[in-house]
Parts: structure tokens; C-alpha cells; sequence
């Protein structure tokens, strides 16, 4: 599902690190207070990444409520976060799908390297 991005009007990520342990209202707050964003905004996906780089969190409105993402990825693998700047950046479809395929959106390079000898 969130692989395939379909469904999401934006996608909006929070650079550098974010605190995990939050929870629905925290990522609310943080879109709200910190990048000046409306989280109740139907279809915008907001992802955030941690300082363990392995997992993220999405939090989505979908009209009648939020939604609640979190993602870990395989062991040894890793997310290539965009990790020096303190802001909010909007992605193109194709910057999401780079994101989930392994690459920075912001930058061409590996975030994740899933070894295959050690899946199934």
C-alpha cells in the first residue's frame, strides 16, 4: 500500500529527525507548529524518520480521522534520510516512488540496501 503511493494527493516529508515515540497528536502538532502545515489536510501523506534509520511514521487525514503509518524496513537495511535540513519538502510522485524504492528523493544516491540472502 504505502509502496505504491497511490491514493495521496502530496507527500510531504519532515527532514532530519524527528521523534518516533510520538503519536498521533505529536506529528500533528509538529506539522502545525514547527513547518506552519495544516495536518487535518485530506490526502496529504506526512512521512518522518527517526535517528535509527531503518524505520518512519506517516501520518494521513482521510476525513473522518487520522491515519498512523510506521514502517520498518528489513535488518540491515536503511533509510538515507535527508538529515541537514530542519523543514518540510513537498515530493513529486516520482520522488515518493524513489523513496520507497530505495533512493533519496532529494538527491540520487541508495537509501536501503536489501542484501536478498537474507529474505524469504
Amino acid at each position: 500500500m504505502l509502496r505504491e503511493g497511490t491514493g495521496f494527493k502530496r507527500v510531504i516529508i519532515a527532514t532530519g529527525f524527528t521523534d518516533l515515540r510520538c503519536g498521533i497528536d505529536g506529528l500533528a502538532s509538529i506539522i502545525q507548529n514547527k513547518f506552519q502545515l495544516t495536518p487535518a489536510e485530506v490526502g496529504t501523506l506526512f512521512l518522518f524518520c527517526g535517528r535509527k534509520s531503518d524505520r518512519i511514521k506517516g501520518l494521513l487525514f482521510e476525513g473522518d480521522g487520522f491515519l498512523l503509518l510506521y514502517k520498518r524496513l528489513v535488518p540491515e537495511s536503511k533509510y538515507q534520510w535527508p538529515r541537514n535540513e530542519q523543514e518540510a519538502r513537498e515530493l513529486t510522485q516520482e520522488q515518493f516512488h524513489d523513496l520507497m524504492r530505495g533512493f533519496n528523493p532529494l538527491q540520487k544516491g541508495l537509501i536501503w540496501d536489501v542484501n536478498p540472502k537474507r529474505i524469504g
